[in-house]
């Protein structure tokens, strides 16, 4: 080509570069590849609609079946948050852990880890402001993923709390029994027993524990937030004690934990990157909050602050904890099941225990009050929505609390703590929410890129919708074509003019990279959805094969090493991807707008779900084996029941922009 300027058609330009052409449509082969696939999914998922199908943020359902109590704000937010997080846990926790783990680097753990449930608790913020409903993590997933989703999400934190709170009433007992002296010191009907030839330790104290709160949680959501306030309060003030005391102590003695000759990090930063993923369970418990969404004032606002400030406050408590129990004893000589109370009798201090105890027993007694609040709410929402039966979604026009459904809880958790030792069963807790915090995560990016766009309606507005519908489809048309017309007139337009290249290198390398680097060329109006909606489905899929490849130390290095490439690859593509697309301009509106915000989106719910799918992929067999039942049994109860009963089975899906329009040509029908 000469160097003086020349007329050349675009196309013709590009095609001079045949060899960099070809390199940049082999680049692009995983791409094709995800349409192939897309295509393939779409087929498949055709037959099983029902298992997609999603819900408004405010169903009619939840209007005409009458609202719960809007009573609670941010301190009672805070307190139910704190309450559901900190339990005897703490007391026990940063022994272990410093002792096995992490050392004096204890306190960076529990920062790493309360950074880490910051991740998911700006998700949380963000939807529960949005979608200020009962239901936390299952509403959030019927709204943006799916019902068959949000079922098996709602399945599983039916277990969570469940076995939650059995495990923690079966602490209670013991706890109990040390404030007054010992086991033997508790009247018979409290105290365990040991049934012979069944080989069964039945608790009493527990079974009779859960049923005073299950009575407490029916008198009224306010009455609720004030007892668990001051339950914790409690709690709250024995930890300043001994973060108090303790630091009298450490400073009069010269801070010994902290005088080692091997270091801060006896277990290298590996040790204390292991101790952040065992303090992370620690921070569970501030989607309670996100439970009593409808109960709320002014949701926008306090939702995102209660759940920040319960969050800040655990995590500034444990971090103190930790900084007092390692600089009073050396880790090695830490006692592993009573941590604190041991190193406050190691300098003199025997009388502080009774205040340790009295500390672990109302820690118990407030994470027993938060493990069983959030559950009739799910129930009710299931209920409400037709997967379980009307029972559940009954509220008592007094209290305004699911009233049967924090029975049938309190039942449930009673006869489980009164009959079995569930503490080999914690992991499953361990597993719900853990699956719940990707789905939250993985939903927020959906509501950014992909919000949805139809509105279920009854199918008694069917003659209505077919107007309406009718009526878009002619405007559509007519734009349609009037503009061919203004085209067909114009002659030569803009688009078809020739490209003028006074630089020919120039030109010809600008017009490659402006062509085939650029996501205009292959995302459109049509397909964006599409395929942000299988770049998140991806981002999933390469978090599960990065954490699974990386922590699975049976594979082969070969294997193992490429698994961790394509894993990583495909992250850091997806990641790539969906920070150069530009956000939907509907999720501004979406929901009930105003309120916070998710910051670092889609870096934060993508960091968030390579987070929480590391500590899923290192849970045990036995936890993945037991939970996989328990889903398995939901599975054949949505196929029997949920799926037919769905409020949703008959309803018509139109355009959200032709829903006012809907009901204003069905109200001219009526009259």
């Amino acid at each position: 080509m000469s160097s003086s300027a020349e007329v050349l058609p675009f196309d013709a330009s590009v095609k001079m570069e045949g060899g960099w052409l070809l390199w940049a449509e082999q680049s692009l082969f995983p791409f094709y590849v995800l349409l192939t696939f897309d295509g393939c999914l779409g087929l498949f998922m055709g037959s099983f609609k029902f298992f997609t199908r999603r819900k408004q943020v405010d169903s009619v359902e939840v209007k005409t079946k009458g609202l719960l109590a809007k009573e609670l704000t941010v301190p009672h937010l805070i307190a139910i948050g704190v309450g559901s997080t900190i339990g005897a846990g703490v007391y026990v926790l940063v022994g272990t852990v410093a002792r096995e783990e992490a050392g004096p680097a204890l306190t960076i753990s529990f920062l790493l880890a309360g950074i880490a449930a910051a991740l998911s608790a700006f998700c949380y913020a963000e939807l529960a402001s949005r979608c200020p409903s009962a239901g936390s993590a299952y509403h959030y997933s019927y709204i943006c993923l799916g019902e068959g989703v949000a079922w098996l999400i709602g399945w599983a934190l039916i277990l969570e709390y469940t076995i939650g709170s059995a495990t923690v009433a079966r602490g209670i007992t013991p706890n109990l029994a040390a404030l007054i002296g010992g086991a033997d010191k508790l009247p018979i009907f409290l105290s365990r027993q040991h049934i012979p030839g069944i080989d069964i330790i039945v608790d009493p104290c527990a079974a009779i524990l859960v049923f005073i709160i299950t009575a407490l949680l029916c008198i009224g959501i306010k009455e609720i937030a004030v007892v668990q306030g001051t339950i914790t309060s409690i709690n709250v003030c024995a930890l300043l004690f001994v973060v108090t005391a303790g630091s009298y102590l450490g400073f009069k003695f010269g801070w010994v934990g902290y005088d080692l000759h091997n270091g801060y990090f006896p277990f290298g930063v590996d040790g204390m990157l292991a101790g952040s993923a065992t303090v992370f369970f620690a921070y569970i418990g501030f989607d309670a909050i996100a439970s009593t969404a409808e109960e709320v004032k002014n949701p926008q606002r306090n939702l995102p602050l209660g759940i920040g400030g319960a969050l800040f406050l655990c995590c500034g408590l444990y971090m103190m904890i930790s900084i007092v129990v390692v600089g009073l004893v050396p880790y090695y000589a830490i006692d592993p099941d009573t941590p604190i109370s041991s190193a406050f009798v190691k300098h003199g201090m025997h009388w502080a225990a009774y205040i340790i105890n009295v500390g672990a027993f109302t820690a118990l007694c407030s994470a027993l009050m938060g493990g069983i609040l959030p559950q009739p709410r799910i129930l009710m929402a299931m209920a409400r929505d037709g997967l379980l039966p009307p029972f559940f979604s009954d509220i008592n026009k007094h209290t305004q609390i699911p009233v049967k459904s924090t029975i049938v809880t309190g039942l449930g958790a009673a006869i489980l703590a009164f009959f079995m030792e569930v503490s080999e069963l914690a992991g499953m807790v361990s597993l719900g929410t853990l699956f719940a915090f990707t789905m939250v995560a993985a939903s927020v990016l959906i509501l950014r890129y992909i919000p949805p766009n139809k509105v279920p309606l009854p199918p008694s507005l069917k003659d209505s919708i077919a107007a309406v519908s009718k009526q878009y489809d002619d405007i559509n048309n007519a734009k349609t074509n009037s503009k061919y017309e203004n085209t067909k007139a114009a002659g030569t337009s803009e688009d078809t003019k020739p490209l003028i290249l006074k630089d020919d290198d120039v030109a010809i390398e600008r017009s490659f990279f402006a062509e085939y680097f650029t996501l205009k060329r292959y995302v459109n109006n049509e397909n964006r959805r599409r395929v942000a909606g299988r770049m998140i489905a991806l981002t999933c899929l390469g978090a599960f094969v990065l954490t699974y490849s990386s922590s699975n130390l049976s594979l082969h290095s070969f294997v193992r090493f490429t698994l961790c490439g394509v894993g990583g690859i495909t992250l850091l593509s997806t990641l790539a991807f969906l920070s150069s697309m530009e956000q939907d301009d509907a999720s501004q509106n979406f929901g009930h707008s105003g309120g916070f915000v998710c910051p670092f989106v889609p870096l934060l719910p993508i960091v968030s779900i390579l987070i929480n799918s590391y500590l899923l992929v290192n849970l045990s067999m036995g936890t993945w084996l037991r939970v996989s039942v328990w889903l398995a049994g939901g599975v054949l109860v949505y196929a029997f029941y949920g799926r037919t009963h769905s409020s949703l089975k008959d309803v018509i899906y139109v355009p959200a922009i032709q829903v006012d329009e809907i009901y204003r040509a069905s109200k001219t029908c009526l009259v």
